[in-house]
């Protein structure tokens, strides 16, 4: 069931068993999992299912630099489905050397190990509708492709792990009609302004099964349960929502918000008795840069591949974990891209047709396609002049741009330019360390709600440029070594040219990190949070280190593991049915007879 917080009379208790917050990749993919649990879940978003000005400001807050972090209201959306509204798409599964401790790389180790995530990454990977998990071109494929670069034979770098694309899939969209008739209470315009700390002996099941976990007690503060969720409607409409376990799936930023904007048993926020929640922020190191000239190699593709089951696949040249730990790196993978697009010395009409089309590319797109060069008059006509020279090309790539990404249900995932000399510009993407003093905090201000605005106070590290120096200067060795070509670029220029664009995009990391320890994690192993003994997190916030992978792909592996935890620990004396205490029948769900589309079917999801 979809409702709508307005309708909601104000004063409301609402019961359940599982309140999630935020209907994401995460928070849908809980509640798509818990249907056929018995426990009586609601989910609530602050949007609705369209972009809203007014919505949207909430997300609003500060950056001491807004060239090297967007502003907390870019690259996020705040409306159903999240963020999966405006991504490319993207999936990958972390690399096993993403969970190892690393000397070489500070605060670096997970709890848990890829392991504990290979059950629930087919799942996820059906969820986000990127076909088989497969993620090397000999899995992939079961027809010949042709090599990425032929001839080259790298010991450090290989290039046959793959990026699989989704549609991409906007979760909130995807999966709206289920949920609609799922027994679940989806409550739209439904803002968490704070989570209280339950009264003084309180139960919670929770409770139970906490009290002798890894690090319980250890932070001094006890494992207090919370509860309830107070929320409220931008129109006005307050309510609260009392439920046995809480779950956060609000992203990395907003969840840093929440739980300090929540008192908690310290004072200090919820979670934040040792002062981690919010720390250890990362996104990733990417950047362009110099010139690879592949014009010795047999032959070059560096565009897509189509799997058997209709899936953009795409190869990279990625560092392995030998020479990752032989040269004291963090994760590492490069991509062979196209010049600079704002530059019209490139004299390609296709990349000119793009600067030309500026004023309609999205912002998450635009700051990446054209960084923070200024368009001047000069600049256009040259690029029109391109364009005239090259208008067949031009044409054919507007014609290709409009029936296979604009019209298509499955996109084409991003632009490829296949140079006639082979000479391609370097796109590096890479794992960012764990650094304490990265960090996202309470600003100043409050936004319409009353809620205190996030500041934001991105920072990478000397051990970030390392990484980027050091595979750079491998990568150039090999190319030469294999005699297929060479890789050009100026090593005083790389700290720059990877801070060109800022922190990247909407990768927002590690603010409420999964450890055995309260004193350096926020999480446990089950995504609870220390503190509470009935409150859980998920998405990208718990990832103690970043990977070189998106995350969003394991932000959804990860959801299905704490709804199979869930379920564990909650599922056995559920109540089973939705109430509201001094409310109206609006707020309850129909009975729970529609198992049909439950997770069973949700395993079997085709392309």
């Amino acid at each position: 069931m979809i409702l709508d917080a307005t309708t909601i009379p104000s004063g409301s208790v609402l019961n359940a068993d599982i309140c999630i917050v935020g209907a994401g990749a995460a928070g849908i993919t809980l509640a798509l999992a818990l249907m056929d649990s018995g426990l009586d879940v609601v989910l609530l978003e602050s949007g609705g299912p369209n972009a809203e000005k007014d919505t949207q400001a909430l997300y609003q807050g500060t950056v001491p630099d807004a060239r090297m972090h967007s502003e907390p209201d870019r690259y996020r959306e705040r409306r159903m489905g999240g963020s999966t509204t405006i991504w490319g798409g993207r999936c990958m599964p972390l690399d096993p050397i993403d969970f190892e401790p690393r000397g070489y790389i500070a605060h670096s180790g997970w709890p848990i190990g890829l392991d504990d995530l290979m059950p629930y990454y087919p799942r996820a990977n059906h969820l986000c509708e990127a076909g088989d998990y497969a993620y090397t071109a000999e899995t992939a494929f079961h027809h010949p492709i042709r090599p990425m670069i032929e001839g080259f034979d790298g010991t450090a770098f290989t290039t046959n792990t793959l990026e699989r694309f989704s549609a991409p899939t906007d979760f909130g969209r995807r999966y709206a009609e289920r949920l609609r008739h799922a027994p679940v209470r989806v409550i739209q315009h439904a803002n968490l302004c704070r989570l209280d700390n339950a009264p003084a002996g309180a139960s919670r099941d929770a409770g139970k099964e906490g009290a002798g976990k890894e690090g319980a007690g250890n932070s001094g503060h006890g494992n207090a349960a919370v509860g309830p969720a107070h929320v409220r409607t931008l129109s006005g409409t307050a309510f609260m929502v009392q439920a046995r376990a809480y779950v956060l799936a609000t992203g990395g930023l907003e969840t840093a918000r929440l739980l300090l904007a929540s008192p908690g048993t310290s004072g200090r926020g919820l979670g934040n008795g040792n002062d981690v929640v919010g720390r250890y922020y990362m996104c990733h190191i990417a950047g362009t840069i110099g010139t690879v000239d592949l014009s010795r190699a047999a032959s070059v593709w560096h565009g897509y591949e189509v799997s058997d089951e209709g899936v953009y696949c795409r190869r990279r040249l990625a560092l392995t974990p030998e020479a990752q730990r032989r040269l004291q790196a963090g994760n590492f993978i490069a991509r062979l891209h196209h010049p600079r697009i704002p530059d019209p010395g490139h004299g390609s009409s296709v990349l000119s047709a793009l600067y030309l089309a500026r004023p309609v590319i999205p912002y998450e797109y635009a700051k990446r396609l054209y960084g923070d060069t200024p368009g001047t008059f000069g600049l256009w006509l040259k690029h029109l002049g391109n364009v005239v020279k090259g208008m067949p090309q031009a044409v054919a790539f507007m014609w290709h741009l409009l029936t296979q990404r604009k019209l298509a249900d499955r996109k084409f995932p991003s632009i490829i330019v296949h140079p006639r000399n082979r000479r391609y510009s370097l796109d590096f993407h890479a794992e960012q360390e764990p650094n304490a003093d990265s960090r996202v905090m309470l600003g100043t201000g409050t936004d319409a709600l009353g809620v205190p605005r996030v500041h934001v106070d991105w920072r990478y590290t000397a051990r970030d440029v390392a990484t980027i120096q050091v595979a750079l200067a491998e990568l150039a060795r090999e190319l030469r070594a294999s005699g297929v070509g060479s890789f050009e670029y100026d090593p005083a220029m790389v700290e720059m040219e990877m801070t060109r664009y800022g922190a990247y995009g909407g990768h927002h990391i590690g603010t409420a990190r999964m450890g055995r320890d309260p004193r350096d994690s926020v999480v446990d192993t089950d995504c609870r949070v220390h503190e509470a003994s009935n409150l859980f997190v998920a998405g990208a916030a718990v990832f103690p280190t970043s990977g070189q992978a998106n995350p969003t792909l394991t932000i959804v592996a990860l959801a299905l593991r704490l709804a199979g935890h869930l379920r564990q620990v909650y599922a056995t004396g559920a109540t089973g049915a939705g109430s509201c205490v001094q409310g109206q029948a609006a707020a309850r769900h129909p009975p729970q007879g529609n198992s049909a589309q439950s997770d069973t079917a949700m395993e079997t999801t085709k392309i």
